[in-house]
């Protein structure tokens, strides 16, 4: 499943700021018994709740910046570092947090990176994740194959105004796309 294709997604899902409270506290519940010692927020939607995430379970949060976008457009297939962990890693138990899992490789990439640097343990979370994401994240806060518009970034400022992110919009044009098809009957 190639990351971004918005046709692949059933229908839309938007995440007040009060949905993604009980998702991500529901999130720390899970992960609380492993007791992390440390959290790497992946930047930037990541670090939304990773710093939640960070206050429930009263640990230090270090923000860290694997992705394939520039300014906020997809510009590489595969991710790549901007902010690299900390060394700070080493010997502990570290969670690596990211708000979506969609092929998975974003959150791979990072573990591996930061099992190298000598972490004792490691595991991740995603505050949402697709069926498909592979691997998937150790922990996951929701589920879904929607497409999942985030309360951080549903609208941007726009010539004075706050419109729907245009990301958004042809997500969901794709979406409408895909279901008129004559195959998709």
């Amino acid at each position: 499943m190639a990351s971004y294709d918005y046709r692949t997604r059933r229908g839309v899902d938007p995440i007040s700021w009060q949905r993604f409270e009980e998702i991500t506290r529901q999130l720390a519940m899970q992960i609380a018994p492993w007791g992390p010692e440390l959290i790497l927020g992946i930047a930037r939607g990541g670090l939304f709740p990773a710093t939640l995430l960070s206050y429930a379970l009263r640990r230090e949060l270090y923000p860290i910046r694997l992705t394939r976008r520039f300014e906020d457009q997809v510009v590489r297939r595969d991710p790549s570092w901007l902010v690299k962990p900390p060394a700070k890693v080493r010997n502990r138990r570290v969670l690596i947090v990211d708000e979506m899992a969609d092929s998975g490789q974003t959150l791979l990439v990072a573990g591996l990176v930061v099992r190298d640097m000598g972490a004792a343990d490691v595991k991740t979370a995603a505050l949402y994740a697709h069926t498909w994401a592979s691997p998937r994240p150790d922990y996951v806060g929701l589920l879904s194959d929607q497409l999942i518009m985030n309360p951080w970034d549903s609208e941007i400022l726009q010539d004075g105004h706050f419109v729907q992110h245009p990301e958004y919009t042809a997500a969901i044009r794709a979406q409408d796309d895909a279901e008129q098809a004559p195959d998709s009957q």
